[in-house]
């Protein structure tokens, strides 16, 4: 039974990875997991300088969910290779750096200076960074800014190069899409929905930027949409994220068109999270005489006379 996944020049055991900000840097994981289990590492964010990130209250529990505003805390490039990368390195399986700046320059500059280090599989952009020298405006939320990112960084690598997109947008398709022409290998989505907690007895808000990004299993519905939207837009891999806590869901993501996962706030929870769902999936495929977990990527049976008037339209303009 083969369960395993090349993207690009990355080569992943398993279709399991962790989602970046939520598994640190690897090796705070480490003492109750098997890192060399899951499919592969997606790192904290990395910027060009150290950042302190926002100020408290930055997280925040809600019903089947939880808020973030760290404000991409992290160690800087630097500290990173110095410090993060040798324990990476001596890991069996497969790292991610993903990269987050505010400008072009930045972006650049950090995909360039990490070029020089071995052991690097792939590099996930995060997107859904404000772009200081638009007025704060995310990268992610405009088509012709994340071709322009994934256009730059394509020039400058040989690397598997993924794209990480935002879900606050109308039609998530359209910047899968771009990405594609641009020579993406991947896109990853979704990243967190924008969400607010309000504290009804201060009448304050609970986040101290007010707003923050929502994950964990409530977006879930809105994630598989977002993936399968994409699907039937681009013909490179997408990533699957999005609330996933078990097996099953994981499982879901594959048949809407995902062909790799990523684990995120399941893993606040229960550290082994990610290996237990891979564990799952692979006795999953055993049980049901899959012998190629590929064959599961995409296998959604809809009926065209029940589906969602949208999507059957879709379906019947590709075969045109």
């Amino acid at each position: 039974m083969n369960t395993s996944y090349t993207l690009g020049s990355m080569h992943l055991k398993n279709r399991v990875l962790v989602a970046s900000g939520t598994f640190g840097y690897g090796n705070e994981a480490a003492p109750y997991t098997d890192l060399r289990a899951l499919g592969g590492i997606v790192t904290k964010s990395v910027s060009w300088l150290p950042r302190q990130g926002n100020a408290p209250t930055r997280i925040a529990e809600t019903p089947a969910g939880m808020l973030n505003s760290i404000g991409l805390a992290n160690v800087g490039i630097d500290a990173f290779i110095a410090e993060k990368l040798p324990f990476l390195r001596e890991i069996d399986t497969e790292i991610i750096v993903n990269i987050a700046a505010s400008t072009t320059e930045e972006y650049i500059r950090i995909l360039e200076r990490l070029e020089g280090e071995e052991d690097i599989a792939a590099y996930e952009i995060n997107v859904s960074c404000p772009n200081v020298k638009e007025g704060g405006l995310n990268f992610g939320t405009r088509c012709d800014m994340t071709e322009t990112i994934t256009r730059e960084l394509r020039r400058r690598t040989e690397r598997t190069l993924i794209i990480k997109l935002t879900p606050n947008v109308t039609h998530i398709a359209d910047f899968a899409k771009s990405c594609e022409n641009e020579g993406a290998d991947a896109v990853a989505l979704i990243n967190t929905l924008v969400g607010m907690a309000v504290n009804f007895r201060t009448r304050r808000p609970v986040l101290s930027t007010i707003t923050g990004g929502l994950s964990g299993p409530a977006i879930k519905p809105v994630a598989l949409a977002k993936v399968f939207e994409a699907s039937k837009a681009i013909s490179i891999p997408i990533i699957g994220i999005g609330g996933i806590t078990t097996w099953q869901d994981a499982i879901e993501f594959l048949l809407v068109g995902a062909s790799a996962v990523q684990v995120g706030t399941a893993s606040f929870r229960d550290p082994d999270a990610a290996v237990k769902i891979a564990r799952g999936m692979e006795t999953y495929c055993r049980e049901e005489g899959v012998e190629d977990i590929q064959d599961l990527v995409g296998a959604l049976h809809i009926d065209a006379g029940t589906a969602a008037p949208g999507f059957v339209k879709a379906r019947e303009q590709e075969k045109v």
